[in-house]
């Protein structure tokens, strides 16, 4: 949905779909495991609880930044915060294993949209191995969208591209400006237009950050009545 759609805010619930960060929790295979550890705790005798916090940047729900795949990129402090904050589309698309260009055609993509892709991966988070056969965005589907002009993308697994080309993909999205968040469970939501406000830690130059985001359904404005 573009920046001029006809919707409107409602009063519909937000929905968290970032994924609860967890000592052990799946990660991507070559990145920093997860590791919580409480330092203090009130059951011990300690005046306060309190937690060590060990994680690669692109742990869970998060957003990458051009720093990641670009030298002299933006580190995830520069993002623009718009690409995050405003209308969003969910599209449901089923179990295919890659998302191609002909997947897009016939959806209506304009300059400054946020969309973010549902797929089989929502379920893959109740597992506690490294999924390798995830859906992934096709480097010619990711073109497709930067000539559309979108901002913002989302997938719903802990990278956007595949296993093996992966950083080409990245490298095409992030060269145009697009913001990329990874990690999504949309498994609670159907697919439709909503509203997205998804806010990165403010980490200072580096190349991602884990995020927070929730989504709003929306409804169309009523029809004018003359």
């Amino acid at each position: 949905m573009n920046q001029s759609a006809a919707s409107s805010p409602c009063d519909e619930p937000w929905v968290d779909v970032s994924v609860p960060i967890r000592d052990g929790m799946v990660h991507w295979p070559d990145n920093p495991a997860v590791e919580i550890v409480q330092t203090q705790h009130l059951e011990r005798g300690d005046p306060a609880t309190v937690s060590r916090l060990s994680l690669g940047v692109h742990t869970g729900t998060h957003v990458d930044a051009p720093a990641q795949f670009l030298r002299r990129g933006a580190g995830i402090d520069r993002i623009p915060l718009d690409r995050l904050i405003g209308p969003a589309r969910v599209l449901d698309l089923g179990e295919t294993n890659r998302i191609r260009p002909d997947h897009l055609a016939q959806i209506e993509i304009h300059p400054g949209d946020r969309v973010l892709f549902k797929t089989r991966n929502s379920r893959f988070w109740g597992d506690s191995r490294f999924r390798a056969d995830y859906t992934y965005l096709s480097l010619d589907a990711a073109r497709h969208l930067v000539e559309r002009g979108i901002w913002t993308v989302g997938l719903d697994y802990l990278s956007i591209g595949d296993m093996d080309h992966g950083a080409e993909t990245h490298r095409v999205l992030l060269a145009a400006g697009v913001c990329v968040i990874e990690g999504l469970d949309l498994s609670g939501v159907e697919r439709g237009a909503y509203d997205l406000v998804g806010l990165p830690i403010r980490l200072e130059g580096l190349d991602g950050a884990p995020a927070r985001i929730v989504l709003r359904r929306r409804r169309p404005e009523p029809t004018e009545v003359r």
